[in-house]
């Protein structure tokens, strides 16, 4: 699997299928990994996949010591990494803190934006929710315990919906965030940058066709946000995922694939 030079950052990609591409943008703490085989396999049937690790994330390069970033530096690095491929424009999905480069990377970059799709995601602003307090204790004890399993497992509830939390669906998750642990500093760094995002009065300028998908049971970005962001950028579709939790991708990787490929045209 391939590096990309972005403005001297190494960033480490995959590429599936053919066809359109698209671009996928991982959240919080996440790897590539976390999209999933079966959400990765319904997409590459149509489109020329790209998903990428964030710095310091996964493969990709690991942050200097102390270095900070924003979301719109995020930005910047999915648009390096299609220069670096020589993609003039895709089809963007974003999820979670991915949803956030993603609508930075539409405003900024228009032109290079076939179709958005934003998935938990959360815009700042007035009328905007983050974790409610209880579920940010909960991640902060499993991530400061020093006990993998015991922060997995934590993220793991936080993360899909009371009904998905079977011990199969917990294994297959442990395996993946075993695979790609996210090192804590860089973890809280891209905290830092998601409680300073507010693109909020920005979205009734963006013109690019808009779905959004939100799980009504979403812990960790509440569904108003779905509801929010759906309201702020002119024609956008809201997709209100019924029983879904954050990781809606994960519980109905079919479904969501679905939804993203006829937006897109695939």
């Amino acid at each position: 699997m391939p590096d990309a030079d972005v403005a001297g950052r190494r960033l480490h990609y995959i590429r599936r299928g053919s066809g359109a591409p698209l671009l996928l943008n991982m959240g919080m703490s996440g790897s590539h990994l976390h999209w999933g085989d079966p959400f990765l396999e319904r997409l590459e049937r149509t489109f020329d996949v790209i998903a990428y690790d964030n710095r310091g994330i996964g493969a990709s390069a690991p942050l200097a010591e102390g270095e900070t970033f924003v979301i719109a530096d995020l930005a910047g690095d999915a648009l390096g990494l299609l220069d670096h491929l020589g993609v003039p424009n895709a089809h963007v999905l974003g999820i979670s803190m991915g949803g956030m480069v993603a609508q930075e990377l539409a405003l900024r970059a228009p032109e290079r934006v076939r179709t958005l799709t934003i998935g938990c995601s959360y815009c700042g602003g007035p009328g905007s929710l983050l974790a409610p307090e209880a579920t940010m204790t909960k991640l902060a004890q499993g991530m400061f315990s020093g006990n993998a399993d015991v922060a997995l497992r934590a993220a793991f509830e936080c993360n899909v919906s009371p009904g998905f939390q079977t011990d199969e669906h917990f294994a297959a998750f442990r395996a993946v965030g075993l695979r790609s642990p996210a090192p804590v500093p860089v973890v809280m760094t891209q905290l830092q940058a998601i409680s300073a995002f507010d693109v909020s009065a920005r979205l009734p300028g963006l013109d690019r066709p808009t779905l959004v998908l939100h799980g009504d049971l979403d812990e960790m970005l509440p569904y108003p946000n779905g509801e929010l962001i759906a309201g702020l950028i002119p024609g956008a579709r809201l997709e209100r995922l019924g029983g879904l939790g954050h990781m809606f991708w994960w519980e109905d990787p079919l479904g969501a694939a679905a939804l993203v490929s006829e937006h897109a045209g695939g």
